[in-house]
Formats: structure tokens, sequence, C-alpha cells
């Protein structure tokens, strides 16, 4: 394993750098989160065909490209406390699971609310929608198997092959719209080439992806230090931790108090 990775195996390294990193993972989020969807949903053009209801674009498409790269990560941290049995992985893995599963319900919805206007109906069984609807249940089942285990070393690990193993239903997803017949478009974004897509427009969703990215990141952050603090409330360090809150929490009232 990469030496870098190294001290986070440890679950108090890998809580401060929690700590560390939360500021800026929420502060860059809400300001991105904020300026990218007024930017899209008020002052972008509207598309010459959908007209103002393409702005949906501006929630459906990050939340959409997010929840596969959630899934990537939760994954990738199924793989590597499998493989090198870094607990601290297996709790990020559980941490990443809800995120990745609001996410996608998002993105399930915010595509349904765009196909009514646009195809007339908000459901079909189309192949990216069911590959979609599928990620969903994926999420649902590494939090149901985890939680169905006592024994949370071992539920991490049950929970990590079954995440590893949908990791199968991220490609269909990606190229459905090629290998059926689907009422999606083709890439717009991900092109080999260069978006199809006016520069005025595809900033405000860059924006959008970097506030989303951000949002995802400072809630994983928190959830994996709250997973941390589960699991490790018997520890020195946590109890140390806890009475340096209590001690600072009072030092507050007191100074109200005066």
């Amino acid at each position: 394993m990469w030496k870098w990775l190294h001290p986070y195996a440890k679950t108090e390294n890998t809580y401060n750098l929690c700590q560390t990193l939360l500021p800026w993972f929420t502060g860059l989020g809400l300001i991105a989160l904020a300026v990218g969807t007024v930017w899209g949903l008020v002052f972008a053009p509207p598309d010459y065909q959908q007209g103002d209801a393409f702005r949906i674009f501006y929630i459906h498409v990050p939340s959409a490209i997010l929840s596969k790269s959630l899934y990537t990560s939760m994954a990738i941290a199924a793989f590597v406390g499998l493989v090198w049995q870094v607990k601290t992985a297996f709790m990020s893995m559980v941490a990443l699971a809800p995120v990745g599963a609001l996410v996608t319900f998002i993105s399930l919805i915010t595509g349904a609310a765009w196909g009514k206007p646009m195809w007339g109906t908000w459901w079909e069984w189309d192949a990216r929608m069911t590959s979609q609807l599928v990620l969903l249940f994926l999420f649902f089942g590494v939090m149901s198997l985890y939680k169905s285990f006592e024994d949370k070393q071992q539920a991490g690990k049950a929970a990590a092959v079954m995440a590893i193993v949908g990791i199968i239903n991220l490609p269909i997803i990606h190229y459905s719209v090629e290998w059926w017949n689907s009422l999606h478009q083709g890439a717009t974004l991900m092109k080999v080439d260069e978006p199809s897509m006016p520069l005025e427009m595809l900033l405000p969703f860059l924006v959008c992806l970097v506030g989303w990215l951000m949002a995802c990141g400072a809630i994983t952050l928190l959830r994996i230090q709250n997973e941390i603090l589960r699991r490790e409330m018997k520890r020195p360090w946590v109890v140390k931790l806890a009475g340096d809150v209590q001690a600072k929490a009072l030092a507050k009232k007191t100074q109200k108090a005066r």
C-alpha cells in the first residue's frame, strides 16, 4: 500500500484530516453551489429547443455525475478495506453510501421532472433510467447489509464485497445510450473533441459541478468523523476530545454569564 496512506489507517489521524479539510470543502461548496445555481437558473441563456425547461440541467447532470463518482469512491474504499484490512476505509465506505444514495435519488427525481415536459412522461424503463435506479438500490443494499451485522468488522467486509460487485453497473449507466435505443441524448460534455455546449452555458455548469463535489465531500467528511467517534468512543483520544469540547462549551457559557 502507498506509504502516504499508512498514517490514515489510524482513526485519530483520519479524524484530524477530516477536521482540517471540512471548513474548506464546506466554504467552497456553499459558494460554488450558490453562484453556479443562480448563474445557471437565472442568467444562463435558454436552450434554443427546450427553452427555460433545460435549466434543470444544472441540478440533474451534476447529481448524475456525482452519483457515479460517489459509488466509485465507495468501491475503492471497499477494495482498500478488503485488501489491506484498513478499518478507516470501511468507515469511509459506510459514510459514502447514504450521501451517494441521496445524490442518486436527486438525479432520478430531477430527471423525471425534466422528462415530463420533454418526453411527455415522468418515467420510462429506459436503459439509463433503469440502470440509475439500480444504482440507488445498490447504495441501499450496501447500507442495509452493513446494518444487518452486529460485528462491524464483518459487516464492513460483507458490504465491501457488494460494493465492489456493483461496480459493473457503472459502465452500463455510462454506455447505455450507445448500447441500446434510449430516450436520453448522447454525450454532450464528455466528448473526445469538445463539449457541444456554448461557453455561457458550460461555465455555470462547471461551477455547479464543483459546488456539488465540494458539498458532497463536506457531508462525507462529517459522516466519516461521526462514524469514527461512534466506533472509537472508548478510545483515550476520543474521551480526551469529548472532554476538551465540554471544557470549551463550559468556558463559553461562563463568558456569556459574565
